[in-house]
């Protein structure tokens, strides 16, 4: 992933903001009987971007990483609407628990910009991939870095027009949507009225959109690491903020891992669902071949 990408990430001061003050308000008030779900996994499942990941004479890359991951963050379906038979095949070839977190095409975000032309787009976006049933999970919208609030009433009608039985994370890389307050406070109260996740990017150039503002029950969050030793003490600071996190109520964590080269996501992967197992309680499988992990630095 480019977004973000820094020349000199020993550079960055990579602190996680303090929680936004209506977080901790927010995870109170969750009410919710359903079981504390973990699901961890990288972007892309392709060989080309999972560098010896996969064991030599591997046939069908789908299948052996959807045994080693729980998830999938589909990228793959931001570029085009695959044919029904590949989402059916997708479905059936991957084990009984395993997620997919797909993507909105683009014509919908970057393309038609959420205006009345990608309506169409996304009902056919929808039809197809709700055939993959119970594994769907949220499917996320990604908005283009130049989208900014001056187009606000389409943000507003997209969200109140959502259809409510797919989950939903939004994700905004314009820094006016959480640098100017009221904007922030509208987008925020928008989200959350509607049950809508607010997407969490941590990338290494653009600390100015880490609101660390969550919407409803659900962290969706995309970390991108920076090929630097500094990848894995910001995984370290993710555990202890998500711990604190389901202490006060949070009931989904949805944490996809990128790299700005993709060399070691898988690596990296496996490093945070080890942390994670120990300090969250969790049991979720650490990929075969990188049990132990070997230090990339």
């Amino acid at each position: 992933m480019k977004f973000g990408k820094t020349d000199h990430p020993e550079l960055i001061d990579f602190s996680l903001p303090k929680d936004h003050r209506d977080t901790e308000v927010l995870l109170k008030k969750i009410d919710d009987p359903d079981t504390f779900t973990v699901h961890i996994g990288c972007a892309k499942w392709n060989k080309q971007d999972l560098k010896n990941f996969y064991p030599k004479g591997t046939k069908d890359e789908l299948a052996y990483y959807s045994r080693q991951f729980n998830c999938i963050e589909l990228n793959a379906t931001f570029y085009r609407i695959f044919p029904a038979e590949t989402y059916q095949k997708w479905k059936e070839k991957t084990p009984e628990n395993f997620i997919f977190f797909p993507k909105v095409i683009q014509n919908v975000s970057h393309l038609r910009r959420l205006n009345d032309q990608a309506y169409p787009v996304l009902e056919s976006y929808l039809e197809v991939t709700s055939l993959l049933e119970e594994k769907l999970g949220t499917i996320f919208l990604q908005m283009h870095n130049n989208f900014s609030p001056k187009d606000w009433n389409r943000v507003v009608y997209f969200v109140e027009n959502w259809p409510k039985e797919f989950r939903l994370a939004m994700e905004f890389r314009h820094t006016d949507w959480f640098n100017e307050e009221s904007v922030a406070q509208e987008l925020y109260h928008l989200l959350e009225e509607n049950n809508i996740a607010n997407t969490l990017v941590d990338t290494a150039g653009r600390r100015d959109i880490m609101h660390m503002r969550l919407t409803n029950d659900e962290a969706f969050i995309r970390f991108v690491g920076a090929n630097h030793k500094s990848d894995y003490s910001r995984l370290d600071d993710w555990i202890e903020r998500l711990d604190t996190w389901k202490s006060m109520g949070l009931k989904k964590i949805n944490f996809f891992v990128h790299q700005n080269m993709e060399l070691e996501s898988p690596l990296l992967s496996a490093y945070f669902i080890k942390q994670i197992n120990s300090k969250l309680g969790c049991n979720l499988k650490i990929p075969n071949t990188l049990i132990d992990p070997p230090s990339l630095f």
